[in-house]
């Protein structure tokens, strides 16, 4: 999945496939990769147009979706 470069203190990259509905983050600290499943894409909307993405993502996203670690 094709990712993007964010501007967040706790996030490096952000991907979305609509299709499958999974969301891919890349974390800044651990350069660890997650994907999420489930997503919506009105919560992706909201995601990416939110004030923070890192509280946007611990509180809305984090624990609330199935998740995988794939790097």
């Amino acid at each position: 999945m094709q990712r993007h470069v964010v501007e967040s203190a706790a996030l490096n990259s952000l991907g979305y496939d609509p299709s499958t509905k999974i969301l891919e983050v890349e974390f800044r600290d651990s350069g660890g990769v997650w994907q999420y499943f489930g997503f919506p894409v009105t919560a992706y909307q909201k995601f990416i147009n939110s004030n923070s993405l890192g509280n946007y993502f611990s509180t809305k996203i984090k624990g609330k979706y199935p998740e995988l670690r794939v790097r």
